[in-house]
This record gives structure tokens, sequence and C-alpha cells, in this order.
């Protein structure tokens, strides 16, 4: 069996007419690649929390490094898979393209991590949400600086790869949202309670519309499926093309075992704590993958350096790799959907139990949790003063924008695009400049 796809379609861009510069030997993915890496966002995930705030140090890592390390896993992960399945090589996507998802994925996620992103769907509450998988379409397809009103104007395969959950944030969200009457007096705000669902924002559809116009109706249709929200739950979307599910692999790989290494160089982790997830791991797929020893190497002697904790980190990230297979989902005609990324249960009981912990004793931690839940309230505060001043404090960029706006809906996506962008650290500015007696000065470039 051999599949190929008509790279044409995929090669195609939602604004066509673009300046070609003579004797530019780039294709059209390479230059996907370079659009991402030159843009204002990308360089903001260097000031952005990752699962540890940037002002917390100068060593773990930030959304920047992490996206990068997404990019490298998900490159090793297709050179893997092209071996393992030469038949389906051609359906892979290039090294250029599962770079950009990797460097891209994380776009739109605000400062201080989900509890920012909890923050902007509050304050968004009625005015269609937020969501920061969400915000990197919008981000990629409208607001960064490229081509104006279709941001950064990538491929088709690659805005499909980002498309991590195809459906609408109204299809999706829980029917009985709670109001936040006063939310920076924190009565009616709960970080927990305004958890997004995980999907495009409704004023995207055009975008959704173009990106999707090359498969079938039933495909478009079983693509979009879900598990339906109720009164207290978000619904759920099923399905995702390939190229994504390369991305969420390396997302999930990137996450359990890098920000594990953090975790373990700073002392966050330990010994007992690793014990957890050393039940999960399957003897006979551990002596298979020689990962024989991990514990020694991740806790042993200080004095080495990290080196020995650096082979045990580079032996789970090849052994998870190694492991990974593509199964068929026969319901979809298109074999970029039919086709996606998937473990065997034994590595993918490891991986999980690595996330579960990573999260369980360094998310939660009440230190780490104190941090997010001050960056959530920043923000909600942020976000009210504009509202009430927009128009002599947003800057001149936003500020032409909102008046331009035609509806209340339209002034508040205005702020939370501005809001999503910034950086913890000019997030704590700003915070500072509106609420803190003797800081900031006129002469200071916000």
């Amino acid at each position: 069996m051999t599949i190929d796809t008509p790279s044409e379609i995929w090669q195609q861009r939602r604004q066509q007419y673009f300046k070609s510069r003579p004797g530019d030997p780039r294709g059209a993915y390479e230059r996907d690649r370079a659009r991402v890496i030159h843009s204002a966002a990308f360089r903001r995930l260097q000031s952005k929390t990752q699962i540890l705030g940037v002002l917390e140090g100068d060593f773990h890592r930030t959304r920047l490094t992490h996206s990068m390390e997404v990019a490298q896993i998900g490159r090793g992960l297709v050179l893997q898979l092209g071996r393992r399945y030469p038949d389906l090589r051609p359906l892979l996507p290039c090294m250029e393209t599962v770079e950009t998802l990797g460097l891209a994925h994380d776009l739109g996620h605000p400062p201080f991590g989900h509890g920012g992103e909890a923050a902007l769907n509050c304050m968004m509450h009625g005015h269609g949400g937020f969501e920061s998988n969400a915000q990197s379409i919008r981000l990629l397809a409208r607001l960064e600086s490229h081509t104006p009103g279709f941001g950064l104007n990538l491929t088709r395969r690659a805005m499909l790869g980002v498309l991590k959950y195809p459906a609408s944030y109204s299809s999706l969200c829980r029917k009985s949202p709670p109001v936040p009457k006063n939310p920076s007096a924190g009565r009616s705000f709960q970080r927990r309670e305004w958890v997004p669902p995980k999907c495009y924002m409704d004023g995207e559809q055009e975008i959704l519309d173009w990106l999707l116009e090359p498969f079938s109706g039933n495909d478009r249709e079983f693509l979009g499926s879900h598990s339906d929200p109720s009164e207290s739950r978000h619904g759920k979307t099923q399905h995702q093309s390939l190229d994504t599910s390369i991305l969420d692999f390396a997302d999930d790989v990137a996450y359990g075992v890098h920000d594990l290494e953090d975790a373990v160089a700073l002392r966050l982790f330990t010994r007992e704590h690793w014990g957890e997830v050393q039940s999960s791991l399957d003897a006979d797929w551990a002596s298979k993958m020689e990962l024989d020893g991990l514990e020694d190497q991740l806790f042993g002697n200080i004095s080495s350096s990290g080196h020995f904790r650096k082979q045990a980190v580079g032996a789970m990230v090849h052994a998870l790799i190694q492991s990974a297979e593509l199964i068929e989902n026969p319901e979809f005609q298109e074999p970029l959907l039919s086709w996606n990324v998937a473990l065997p249960e034994n590595p993918r009981r490891f991986l999980d139990a690595l996330k579960d912990s990573v999260s369980r004793h360094v998310i939660q931690l009440n230190t780490v949790q104190s941090a997010t839940f001050r960056g959530h309230r920043m923000l909600v505060k942020i976000f009210e003063v504009l509202l009430e001043e927009a128009e002599r404090l947003l800057p001149q960029r936003f500020g032409m924008e909102w008046k331009k706006a035609e509806s209340e809906t339209q002034r508040c996506r205005v702020i939370c695009d501005y809001m999503a962008g910034m950086t913890d650290k000019y997030a704590n500015r700003i915070y500072s400049r509106f609420f803190l007696p003797n800081e900031g000065s006129v002469f200071d470039r916000l």
C-alpha cells in the first residue's frame, strides 16, 4: 500500500497573493517555519510561564524552551514513523512542518499559564469566552503582523496541524457556567469554575471553513464530532488530524519527561514521588527499551553535574518515541484524518504516570498554586480597568481596533487579544502601574 496526498491543496494559504522574492529557494513549508520563528508572539514565549513562573528563576523551562523541545521531539517521532511505516512515509509531514507545529502550538497561551487562561475566560463570559489553543489559531490566522488581516498566513497543512480541537466554544461549553458578578472581589471567581472547553473560537468559523474545505462533508462532520456538554461539564472533541496527533504526542512527552527533569533538578520531585511512577513501569517493556536503573540515574550523586540524569531523560524520550505506532480509523476517507499516532498500553501507562505525578507533586504545590492565583487575580483586575478606560489606556494598535469595534463583544475581544499577548513580566508591570503608588513613569514605554 502506498499513500500520497496532493501537496498543492495543503500548500495553499488563505491569502494567496503575497510578494515573492526573486531567487528565494525556500518551499512553502520552510516559509511557514520562518514566519513563526520571526513572529512577535514566538519571542514573547520566552517570558511566559510553562509550569514554574518565569520570575522564579532562570534555570527551568519557559513556554519558549518547551516549544523548542516539542519541535525536536516531533522531528524524532516523524523519523521513527517513516522508518517503521515506509508505505505511509509520503503521508507524514515534512521536517519543516513538524517543527512549525511544535514552535507554534503554544503561541496563544496568556501570561501565568492556565490561571491566566481561566481569568480571561471569566472576563469574556457572555462575549465568546477564551481558550489558549483557540487563541493560537486566532494569532496565526488574524492577529500576527505579516499579512494584514491574515496573520502569518500559514499553509493549510500547518494550520490543520495546529487545530487541536475541531469544535467551537459554544458547542462545547457547559450549559450553566457561573456568573462573575464581582470577580475581582473573589466571591464568584473560582479558577476551577472557569477552565474553558478545548475548542476554537466561534468567531473563527470562516477560518475553519477554509481549512477543512478539501475534506468531504462526511469527514468534516465526523472530525467535528464531540461529546455533548452537560450542566456542569464541557463537551470534548473526539478526533484530530495525523499532524495534530504527532504534535500532541510530542507535547505530552515534553511535559511528562522534560518538566519532570526540571522538577528533579530543583528538588521538587523526590525518590519517594518516583516510586509512584516506577509502579506503572512494565518490567518487560522497560527491559526491552533499556530503561533499567532510572531511579539511580535521576536521583543519584549530585556531583555528576546532571550527566546521569540527562542520560535517563534521553532514554525515556527515546523509549516513548520508539514505541509510537500509527493506527487507522476507517470511518474517515482522507488519510490525513484516518491515521493517528498512538502508544500501546504499557508505554501509555508510563507516560500518563509521569504527567500525573508532575501535576500532583509540582503543579499542585501550594507555592506554585499561590503564584497561579496571584497571576489570574492580577489579570482580572487589569481587565476591569481596561474595560473602564480602554480608550485612554490601551496601546495605540489596540486602541485603534477598540475604536473600530462595533459591539461590546468586539471591544472585549480587543482587550482580550491585548492581554493574551502579555508576558508575565509585562503583566506585572501593567498591574504595578495601575495599582501600586510610585510605580511607573510617563517615560516608560509599555
